[in-house]
């Protein structure tokens, strides 16, 4: 079983697509979809899922690419499931390129250095690849500073620039401070050009910082263990992992206490934004791409219901305002910037109250989405699933006939009978 605390639910559930509708136009890039149902773990409160989608673009419109490979070729990147798997999923990816893209390759271990210049040519892209063997300990800064050089150098304005990161994150020589790289990083970002991490092997795996660093980057951050994964990622995928449609999105809820008493977020603990960073343009915050999808889930407490917390004696009732939209449950709020945008946009979205007096028990694609929530947080040991285990997680998700979905099912199994249920 993971450690606790190694258990993101927000990415389990993120891992996953579900049934959100397209957005009408490309005036707004992405669709905004809520829906609430009865909380299958606790009777007395309710799920509220908040999911975005991003428009789709077809091959022809997507605009050229200058990527830059930068592969961890140390010693600790010498079993079968780093170095050869990297290989692999790299190749994979050149395939999907076209003429208008370019690919470089640059290496580090004891020092960074350049393997592949900038070229189109995909066989040349993967003979390079298949030349590259693992040795020497890690200079993963000098490897970083070296592989922003070559993006700015063949920088394409109007297009994709990013730099593609290959690593099991062990960094132990140069620049090894996590907060010297994100400063680093953060930096680049000003510049245009994007950081996509992908995380390979276990054991010395050090994933905190690489999903630090793409978040920072304004990019993403994967963990690839199978060929398959590296399809899923870097082909079917490839679109939302490379075309960014809206940066900096925000998204913050507030909830009517006339109607909502309690509520709590599921998953995201390192990814929360102070409330008075939500109107400030200047703060950062993570990226949609082409396709992308992003979900989140509140578990909520009706008023005059039980919570998890007992009544406060000197806690005011609601005021008046809050009385008056009592036809409201919540407010849903999200800010983007365009990708050339410096100034933020505003969508507003309101939840009735009549949808918790009419919810059922989750069906379908939010009975899936909230078995994935709950084995999050059944493996961090979260009290308020009062017992709900990971037989009851399986008898919701219900039967599936994607292979991803299906492989969920499969290592829930697995959990079960680790737990014994």
């Amino acid at each position: 079983m993971p450690p606790k605390d190694a258990v993101r639910t927000e990415e389990m559930i993120n891992y996953f697509r579900y049934d959100y509708a397209r957005p009408k136009d490309r005036s707004q890039p992405f669709s905004v979809t809520t829906d609430v149902a009865k909380t299958p773990w606790n009777p007395g409160t309710y799920l509220m899922r908040i999911g975005l989608r991003g428009y789709d673009i077809t091959g022809d419109e997507r605009p050229p690419a200058n990527l830059v490979f930068l592969m961890d070729v140390s010693g600790s990147m010498n079993s079968p499931d780093k170095l050869p798997l990297v290989k692999t999923a790299l190749a994979g990816l050149a395939g999907e390129l076209s003429p208008k893209d370019t690919v470089s390759i640059v290496v580090y271990a004891g020092a960074a250095g350049m393997v592949l210049e900038p070229t189109s040519d995909t066989a040349k892209i993967r003979r390079a690849l298949d030349s590259l063997s693992a040795g020497g300990s890690t200079a993963g800064g000098a490897g970083i500073e070296l592989a922003y050089r070559i993006a700015e150098d063949n920088f394409i304005k109007g297009g994709v620039n990013r730099v593609i990161l290959a690593t099991d994150g062990d960094f132990n020589v140069g620049v090894s401070d996590t907060k010297a790289l994100i400063e680093l990083i953060e930096k680049k970002r000003e510049s245009g050009i994007t950081l996509t991490t992908l995380g390979f092997g276990q054991g010395n795996y050090n994933e905190a910082m690489m999903e630090q660093i793409a978040n920072k980057g304004n990019g993403n951050y994967a963990y690839i263990d199978t060929a398959l994964e590296a399809k899923k990622v870097l082909g079917e995928e490839m679109q939302s992992t490379l075309f960014t449609i809206a940066k900096d999105v925000k998204i913050q809820v507030e909830f009517n206490p006339a109607a909502i008493a309690q509520y709590r977020l599921v998953g995201y603990e390192n990814r929360a934004l102070r409330e008075e960073d939500f109107d400030n343009d200047l703060v950062d915050a993570g990226e949609i791409g082409a396709g992308h999808q992003v979900t989140a889930i509140y578990e909520v407490v009706p008023v005059g219901g039980k919570g998890w917390i007992a009544p406060r004696r000197y806690e005011d009732k609601p005021d008046a305002a809050a009385t008056a939209k009592l036809a409201e449950a919540a407010n849903v709020k999200l800010r983007y910037k365009l990708p050339d945008g410096d100034t933020s946009k505003l969508i507003e979205q309101a939840v009735p109250s009549a949808a918790l007096t009419s919810a059922t028990a989750p069906k379908g694609d939010f009975a899936f989405a909230a078995a994935v929530a709950a084995y999050g947080q059944v493996l961090r040991g979260d009290e308020m699933m009062l017992g709900f285990g990971f037989d009851d997680i399986g008898r919701l998700a219900g039967s599936q006939d994607n292979f991803w979905r299906q492989e969920f099912l499969q290592l829930n199994q697995l959990a079960a009978s680790m737990k014994g249920g």
